[in-house]
């Protein structure tokens, strides 16, 4: 996602999509590490667009 787009969501949509996508990111540490992790690229995008959402929260906190 654009952080363009994580700007128009409402506070619970962002609460929600940064529970999905920690629970996507636990989910690809766990197949890397039993081995089953076929595009480890998907890893990355994760953690950036963690970062992201992250960044948009604190920007509407203040």
């Amino acid at each position: 996602m654009k952080t363009k787009e994580y700007r128009e969501m409402d506070t619970a949509a962002r609460q929600k999509e940064l529970t999905d996508m920690l629970r996507e990111q636990f989910n690809l540490r766990m197949q890397k590490a039993t081995g089953q992790l076929a595009n480890t690229a998907n890893l990355p995008k994760v953690r950036r667009n963690i970062a992201r959402l992250r960044t948009v929260m604190n920007e509407k906190s203040r």
